[in-house]
């Protein structure tokens, strides 16, 4: 901050800040680092019962998050615990009634499905918080001033949209959930802000589209094709057989190729629209280096028995995250420390136990 000071009427005004170019995520965590700790999270896990598992995800993320820098600053994860687990055991009793009720009369079902329905968007918004309450960077909190009214308008309202459209408002509904969360962030005091339109989410599920028909119509293709049978029921089975394999073959294929141009695709659009006030952020994902990184990283995690997901993962966030840039448009110090409210981790254990994924 400038301070006009009394000075000798021969001394040279100061020289203004210069603005600093990009800056790219870096992220330092190595796949060997995480296999430790990943395997050390494992068998205390399955040693207690799985009541490890609150204080392995903060021993991960307090990993990943401290390898994570932006500027010369890592950032921070606060994240307590007893909370989490507090909140997991609190998401466990309401899938635990929701069991019992789908064991019980048609009507005790309903209202099973109707219970949790109504808290979910409760349970995400209470995630949403805590994840960004929990995140610091240059001693700094992250927030979310979003409010439960628009949680149930963004997470229960608005979907049922998809269905009653045969899915056609999906990127709509996709559209303006990212929008509420990201326009409801902040840094300190801060604002981040979000301005995609609906029509950027219906081009990107779009082009989705195409190539999953794209996929179909190969794997339809491939049947109707097919192999001709030979003479004879074991000639016949014998190219059924390999017809069978082309089919699943094919489709592993599509997979590998739809699901990383959907990320990519996705990443791009969000953070290519996002800004921190006059700050805005930057994403160059590829596709294929996505589908390089996506396939190798299953043939490796297959060919290891399992053994290779953490140094998968450690691949995966490192791509992701070294893909996004900061565009500064001022100094990055003028962010002022913002009243910090008292966030439990009820949500965040739901999300835990759902495999909720809100980056998306």
């Amino acid at each position: 901050m400038e301070q006009l000071l009394d000075a000798a009427p021969t001394a040279p005004p100061a020289p203004a800040a210069e603005t600093p170019g990009p800056q790219r995520i870096t992220f330092r965590a190595s796949g060997s680092e995480y296999f430790r700790i990943w395997i050390v999270n494992l068998l205390l896990t399955i040693v207690t019962l799985g009541i490890y598992s609150a204080w392995a995800k903060v021993r991960r993320n307090q990993y990943f998050y401290s390898s994570t820098e932006l500027a010369g600053s890592s950032f921070e994860y606060h994240g307590n615990p007893v909370s989490i687990l507090k909140g997991r055991i609190l998401a466990g009793l309401f899938v635990g009634i929701y069991a019992l009720a789908l064991r019980g009369s048609p009507g005790q079902a309903v209202l099973g499905v109707l219970l949790l329905v109504a808290v979910a968007p409760w349970f995400m918004w209470k995630s949403v918080r805590f994840r960004l309450h929990n995140t610091g960077y240059r001693g700094l909190r992250f927030r979310f001033a979003g409010d439960l009214h628009d949680a149930y308008i963004n997470y229960m309202v608005r979907p049922w949209l998809s269905g009653v459209t045969a899915g056609l408002a999906i990127p709509f509904v996709h559209q303006r959930a990212k929008a509420w969360t990201h326009n409801s962030a902040r840094y300190g005091t801060a604002r981040f802000s979000f301005d995609a339109e609906v029509s950027d989410f219906y081009k990107l599920y779009g082009w989705f589209v195409l190539i999953g028909l794209g996929g179909f119509g190969a794997l339809a293709w491939l049947i109707m094709a097919g192999v001709s049978p030979a003479d004879g029921t074991a000639g016949a089975a014998d190219a059924h057989a390999a017809e069978a394999g082309y089919v699943v073959l094919a489709g592993y294929a599509w997979f590998f190729l739809v699901y990383p141009l959907f990320m990519q695709l996705t990443q791009n659009l969000v953070w290519n629209h996002t800004s921190l006030e006059q700050h805005r952020f930057q994403s160059d994902m590829k596709w294929g280096r996505m589908v390089f990184i996506t396939l190798t990283n299953y043939l490796a995690v297959i060919c290891t028995l399992g053994l290779f997901l953490p140094f998968a993962r450690v691949r995966t966030l490192r791509y992701r995250l070294e893909s996004i840039a900061l565009l500064p448009e001022g100094s990055l110090d003028d962010v002022l420390a913002a009243p910090q409210d008292d966030v439990g981790a009820t949500g965040e254990g739901a999300a835990d136990f759902f495999d909720f994924d809100l980056s998306m």
